[in-house]
């Protein structure tokens, strides 16, 4: 079992930055590979970045150069740091844990992220 907190959401001005930041507790968080998901009003659920237990990350498209997501495993968090921050990021961001071996995946309770002038 895995418990996710994230923290770090508000409201950003256009061009602004904000880092998220996921505290994951209850199992072996270095095992995981963790993700950012967001979820607009109206909208499916979208990956934004995932970084494996090993390092390895990747980011939609529409993030690429702008969000950086980096983990500790020493403090079980795995961060997103999101600069040049656009109106079309606005949305409720959700942490994630996954580990395919046995399968399982665990949710953050999500927090807002609201780009405005």
């Amino acid at each position: 079992q895995v418990q996710l907190v994230e923290s770090g959401g508000g409201l950003v001005q256009p061009g602004g930055s904000l880092r998220l930041s996921c505290a994951a507790s209850g199992s072996i968080f270095s095992y995981y590979t963790m993700g950012w998901y967001r979820q607009a009003p109206g909208q499916q659920r979208d990956m934004v970045a995932r970084i494996t237990s090993g390092g390895s990350t990747n980011y939609a498209d529409s993030v690429k150069g702008r969000f950086t997501i980096s983990r500790d495993n020493a403090k079980n968090t795995v961060y997103l740091q999101m600069n040049s921050l656009k109106p079309e990021d606005t949305a409720v961001y959700y942490c994630n844990a996954f580990n395919p071996a046995p399968v399982s995946t665990y949710w953050g309770q999500g927090t807002q992220v609201t780009v405005s002038s």
